[in-house]
């Protein structure tokens, strides 16, 4: 069985959504199992310290879920056309599996949730791709013969799943952004494969 990490942080909810969304494309796939992971937020307060295990939702994601993994989907609200703090934080602790190589020839995809649909979305992706390259993981995007990307009006990119969430982040998946989150997530699994 092909161990699948979706890591994502979400603030509002909609990156966990397609997080869940992708994770059902990842089990669509025979032989692919996907784990759902997320990061702790990160506090301007140096004192702070988050809890070990999360009050609700999926458990934090540990060095060991990155090695484990046959393939990685990762997803962020943006920050100013950027990944958000938590995630980055993260991966900033990841020199370890740099070192080793534990993530070199993997396939990996993003995905994002923006409050504009002029609010990065795409460059929130190379964003999040960028220290993926430097893993050595193998990226994945969505070609167009996924349908939706023609015909979406909120979300969805050729270089990842994305969500228009609207000003106070209220809006819900649109069926074409499932679907492109969908068909993402299978397409990592099966190229893990």
């Amino acid at each position: 069985m092909k161990n699948i990490l979706v890591l994502y942080y979400s603030r509002h909810g909609a990156t966990k959504d397609m997080a869940q969304h992708i994770a059902r494309g990842v089990n669509a796939v025979e032989g692919a199992e996907a784990r759902l992971r997320t990061v702790a937020p990160v506090s301007t307060t140096c004192e702070a310290v988050e809890d070990s295990i999360p009050d609700e939702g999926h458990p934090y994601v540990a060095p060991s879920d990155l090695e484990q993994c046959d393939g990685l989907l990762m997803g962020s609200p943006t920050r100013f056309g950027n990944m958000a703090a938590p995630l980055k934080y993260f991966l900033d602790s990841t020199s370890p599996q740099w070192l080793s190589g534990a993530l070199i020839d993997k396939p990996a995809g993003v995905f994002t949730s923006t409050s504009s649909l002029h609010g990065g979305q795409e460059s929130t992706l190379l964003s999040m791709m960028l220290p993926l390259l430097h893993h050595g993981m193998v990226m994945v995007g969505i070609p167009y013969s996924e349908s939706e990307l023609l015909s979406t009006t909120s979300g969805g990119t050729p270089y990842g799943a994305s969500h228009l969430a609207g000003p106070e982040s209220k809006n819900k998946l649109s069926e074409e952004e499932k679907k492109l989150c969908f068909a993402l997530g299978k397409r990592v699994a099966t190229l893990a494969l």
